[in-house]
């Protein structure tokens, strides 16, 4: 039966199996293997009748759920740009869950509001953006630049006279997206959920990099919304962003970044110049649980300007007491929420301004070796390796995707397949705070064998 008094034993319980889990990872294949995803099945059945004593509950969840489970917390997991967990951040997590905090307002906890709107300053600062940005953590990049864009769109309407959130779209005054011709999907999708639509966006052409090409973006006006790109999620390029912006500046329009992973280059002195132009859009996506190492799961919208964002999302109802206290549900589109705060300070004040750059230079430069000892091998890396992101082509389609299964297969290490400028690649993401040289000369090790076994296949 679950009691207070269990609380101690169970957590004590759980702290054993995942310091076991934590100490292990290292040792184990990045991706589970079949008798392992098999056993998952043993979960299931029916819902059992009656209660069960918890701390056999935690057992047999670990036992059957563990060793299926991806070693993404494990150094060589280069798939997906995927950080692993922070030690601190892991430690805040684990307080997180135990203080069981509502972030919806600062009456239902000081301490979470309070805290993000620290770590929002913080991020502000580290990234060179405007001071007074508002913001707010949501779940992911996607909600990030969803929350980014509503701002927008509430901004541009509103200069034309209308009120979205009233009206809706509905005989709205028409506003034109411009995106880059490799626009990430969680855009696309953003924009969908806004009703903004896909299939209007217009399309600007990308160069050999994947870069936005500024001269030929069009016409803009203060009816527009430009989005641009901070970290290409396949070569790790950055668009032109100042003279893009500038030009959107001139026109009135408003600009949105979506830098899930590249705005954090700002804290490396030897790659914020890909960040130059940052500081002139009016609203920034990025995530927690990439670059910074925090838990799943965690996204950040920066806004220069509140007010469009407080239109955008605010709620009211007759129990919801308003206070001159920050209310995060009226910056964010969820109401209720995790206090996702505590694990970003955490991971902010264990690193400081010198772990941030370290740990964003030393992924950079085993992305680097990765590239350099590829191409001492005669394999394709087709782009300039500018920050953590390696594209890697072996031969054709067809050969390129066996030695990625054979790669997979071997479980040394895991990274994914993705399609570029229409051909297939896998692609290398390192990401993770604790990957060291001799994990990437391991997985180097694995590539090259992996690549010979399938030579003239």
């Amino acid at each position: 039966m679950h009691t207070r008094q269990s609380i101690p034993l169970l957590l004590r319980e759980a702290l054993d199996r995942a310091v076991r889990y934590v100490e292990g990872v290292e040792g184990r294949r990045v991706f589970p293997d079949n008798g392992a995803t098999a056993r998952l099945a043993e979960l299931g059945g029916s819902l059992p009748e009656d209660s069960r004593d918890p701390i056999e509950t935690i057992r047999q969840l670990d036992a059957i759920a563990s060793p299926a489970t991806v070693a993404t917390t494990g150094p060589r997991y280069f798939g997906f740009v995927t950080g692993g967990m922070l030690p601190a951040a892991l430690g805040a997590a684990w307080l997180t869950s135990a203080w069981d905090q509502n972030g919806i307002l600062w009456l239902t906890s000081p301490a979470a509001v309070d805290v993000e709107r620290i770590v929002l300053r913080w991020m502000s600062e580290l990234f060179g953006l405007p001071a007074g940005c508002s913001g707010a953590l949501v779940t992911c990049a996607t909600m990030a630049s969803f929350t980014g864009l509503a701002a927008a769109r509430h901004a541009v309407l509103e200069r034309a006279g209308w009120d979205v959130e009233a009206e809706g779209l509905f005989g709205a005054p028409p506003l034109d997206v411009v995106v880059s011709d490799e626009v990430h999907s969680t855009v696309l999708k953003g924009l969908a959920m806004l009703g903004l639509g896909k299939g209007r966006v217009i399309r600007v052409p990308t160069d050999s990099q994947g870069r936005m090409i500024a001269a030929r973006i069009p016409r803009l006006s203060d009816r527009s919304i430009l989005c641009l790109q901070a970290g290409n999620v396949n070569t790790g390029s950055f668009d032109p962003l100042r003279a893009a912006s500038e030009r959107a500046r001139e026109a009135g329009a408003w600009v949105h970044i979506d830098g899930a992973f590249g705005l954090w280059a700002a804290a490396s002195p030897a790659r914020r110049v890909l960040l130059d132009g940052v500081e002139l859009a009016d609203s920034w996506a990025t995530d927690g649980h990439k670059w910074l190492n925090v838990g799943y799961d965690c996204g950040v919208v920066l806004v220069r300007d509140g007010t469009p964002l407080r239109k955008a999302m605010s709620a009211q109802a007759a129990y919801l007491i308003e206070t001159e206290e920050r209310d995060s549900m009226n910056l964010a589109p969820d109401s209720s929420r995790r206090a996702r705060s505590f694990e970003v300070w955490a991971a902010l004040h264990s690193l400081g301004r010198r772990g941030l750059q370290e740990m964003v230079d030393r992924c950079c430069a085993h992305a680097e070796h990765f590239a350099r000892e590829l191409r001492k091998a005669g394999i394709e890396v087709p782009h300039e390796v500018v920050l953590n992101q390696v594209l890697v082509r072996f031969g054709d389609d067809k050969r390129t995707d066996r030695v990625i299964d054979a790669i997979q297969r071997d479980g040394i290490l895991w990274a994914g397949r993705t399609e570029w400028q229409g051909k297939a690649y896998m692609r290398i993401s390192v990401s993770n705070w604790s990957t060291t040289s001799k994990d990437v000369e391991r997985s180097l090790e694995s590539i090259l064998r992996a690549h010979s076994l399938c030579e003239g296949g």
